[in-house]
């Protein structure tokens, strides 16, 4: 009985990795497995308008930009009559209320 059981023993350790060979080679077989999947990317382009002297703001612009109130506040002169200061983006410009002709421009920090 003994060398029976010794016998089957030997013979498992002995096929065990022929039947691991048989299992992994049909795993290679099976076509592999595609997932299609539809990306989108969005972009959005970012147009940094250069200010300068002479240009004339539309009314939608003037609109766009908020008006700067307290001048001292920001270390600005005071507006000659008939202009005020307007903060586009980061710079500060000294625009003319009727006209919205751009008489000075300061670069604010980065």
């Amino acid at each position: 009985m003994k060398k029976i059981f010794a016998a089957l023993l030997s013979a498992s350790f002995l096929l065990s990795p022929i039947v691991a060979s048989q299992a992994s080679a049909a795993d290679h077989r099976r076509p592999p497995v595609v997932v299609k999947e539809k990306v989108v990317i969005h972009k959005k382009v970012v147009r940094q308008h250069r200010w300068s002297r002479g240009y004339r703001m539309s009314a939608a612009e003037r609109g766009r930009y908020r008006e700067v109130r307290d001048y001292r506040r920001y270390r600005l002169a005071p507006p000659p009559r008939g202009y005020h200061w307007v903060k586009a983006d980061n710079d500060y410009l000294l625009v003319g209320v009727a006209s919205g002709l751009i008489s000075s421009i300061i670069a604010g920090n980065r």
